[in-house]
């Protein structure tokens, strides 16, 4: 009578060493499955690169009578900018558009209606990257290849769409607050303060002192041994990472 309780024993505990084994497993998948689902996917906010280039980058979403002078302070030195265009800025300035395009500077995209892209659904994503990118490509005859979400917001749905739909997104490391009515100066000096190795500097077309600023920042950064560059000269289209700060690394075993 004694053997048989303790082979019951045994049988029950047996059965609950399983059961206990297969809940862990379960458990931990679920687990692993929940903290794929809720890391947060990043933009592209800089480069990691040995070359001594950065991007100016220039949104343009409001008034366009700064956006010639622009180009020719930046040519001045032989350097090409990306200017990001608003759907509604493209309606307004067809002609500037073309004229951007055709001076050998890259667009990218800035959305539609210059609306907080988090908050959208991945069918309001899409109507406002894919309209935006149709209107520039009517004109241009070029697709954009980068976008850049209007106040720098964005979440996993935006990222994963542009991912999917073969766009990179791009933010800045290095944030020139022109918009703000900084002085030339001021502007300058938050350029060549920060500015790094891969950086990607924000600036807006339309803002107060930026043509005042541009000579100095040009010139400070030529001092510093830069050379400014566009976007698709800088950002690696493939064979990349990008780390928790948002430095896209390249992946050096595909070297």
């Amino acid at each position: 009578m004694f053997v048989v309780v303790r082979k019951k024993t045994v049988i029950i505990a047996t059965v609950l060493i399983v059961v206990i084994a297969t809940l862990s497993v379960l458990v931990g998948s679920e687990s692993v499955a929940a903290s794929a689902k809720n890391t947060r996917l990043l933009p592209i906010y800089s480069v990691q690169t040995d070359e001594k280039k950065v991007a100016l980058t220039f949104d343009a979403a409001w008034g366009a009578d700064k956006t010639e002078q622009i180009m020719d302070e930046l040519e001045k030195y032989g350097y090409k900018g990306t200017f990001f265009l608003v759907g509604f800025w493209i309606d307004k300035y067809p002609e500037m558009v073309k004229e951007i395009h055709e001076r050998g500077h890259l667009i990218g995209n800035h959305s539609t209606n210059h609306l907080h892209m988090s908050k959208l659904s991945e069918a309001e994503i899409k109507e406002e990257i894919s309209v935006t990118s149709s209107k520039i490509a009517a004109i241009t005859d070029y697709t954009p290849q980068y976008f850049r979400a209007p106040y720098g917001e964005y979440n996993n749905r935006l990222i994963n769409y542009t991912i999917e739909n073969g766009i990179q997104t791009i933010q800045w490391d290095v944030d020139t607050l022109d918009w703000k009515g900084l002085s030339a100066g001021q502007i300058a000096e938050r350029v060549l303060n920060n500015a790094k190795n891969g950086s990607i500097i924000l600036c807006h077309n339309n803002s107060d002192h930026i043509v005042e600023a541009l000579p100095l920042i040009l010139l400070g950064l030529k001092n510093k041994g830069y050379t400014v560059v566009r976007l698709d000269e800088l950002v690696l289209k493939d064979h990349y990472t990008v780390d928790a700060s948002g430095k896209q690394i390249p992946d050096v075993r595909a070297s």
